[in-house]
């Protein structure tokens, strides 16, 4: 009799363990582009002032969530506190893979962050979101030398995006020289997902992931997604 109870309650928690696996592997249930309307209706709901965040972010969705997460997109965002991807998009609780560093740049932690998430939880979409006004790309620009301590690292990826603005700004616009660093290193960094990370090109080739870039403007609300 014991070993009988033994062998239910075993399969019992064979059984509980697969279905927690199966409900991983299902993942958030949409598609790249369906996750990206997602996220732009939920601009749209911020800019006029009808977010939903307090209706998603509940005492008991929070205590649905202690067991697994299924979040439907990875932002990989800057770290700058006026952008933050979860209100800006009006996504609540366990809706959202936010990854977030100056200058929204790569390097291997991030990869490794993406990477969890793209594979775990099978998310369908990556938005690299960069900001107006960025000033981890300001200074990147406005760099004259060897910068103090490691904000040096950030220039440095950044860089590349600076040497493309020179060559598509010509005239004296501060400004316009900066936004347009700030574009490119958006396009840059969504490339070098691709180039750094040979799993999450895997995922792009498999159809399983798709890279979009975006743009917050810290003036109107608005993110706007920028062509390849």
């Amino acid at each position: 009799m014991k070993h009988r109870l033994l062998s239910i309650l075993c399969l019992c928690f064979v059984l509980f363990a697969s279905a927690l696996v199966s409900a991983s592997e299902a993942g958030p249930g949409l598609t790249a582009d369906e996750a990206l309307s997602k996220l732009m209706d939920g601009n749209l709901h911020f800019v006029s002032n009808q977010i939903t965040i307090r209706e998603t972010s509940t005492p008991s969705i929070r205590e649905s969530l202690t067991t697994g997460q299924k979040p439907f997109a990875i932002i990989l965002a800057c770290s700058d506190s006026r952008v933050p991807p979860e209100i800006i998009f009006d996504q609540g609780l366990g809706e959202i893979f936010v990854v977030r560093v100056a200058g929204n740049v790569p390097d291997p932690v991030i990869l490794g962050s993406i990477e969890y998430a793209a594979e775990h939880f099978n998310c369908p979409l990556v938005m690299v979101l960069g900001h107006k006004r960025c000033g981890a790309v300001t200074a990147a620009v406005e760099s004259q030398g060897p910068p103090h301590g490691n904000i040096g690292a950030i220039i440095k990826t950044i860089a590349p995006a600076v040497k493309q603005a020179k060559k598509d700004v010509k005239g004296p616009s501060k400004s316009d020289f900066v936004e347009s660093a700030i574009d490119n290193n958006i396009k840059l960094v969504a490339k070098s997902l691709l180039k750094q990370s040979p799993v999450i090109r895997s995922l792009v080739d498999e159809g399983k992931l798709k890279i979009v870039g975006a743009k917050y403007d810290l003036d109107d609300g608005t993110v706007r997604l920028l062509e390849k």
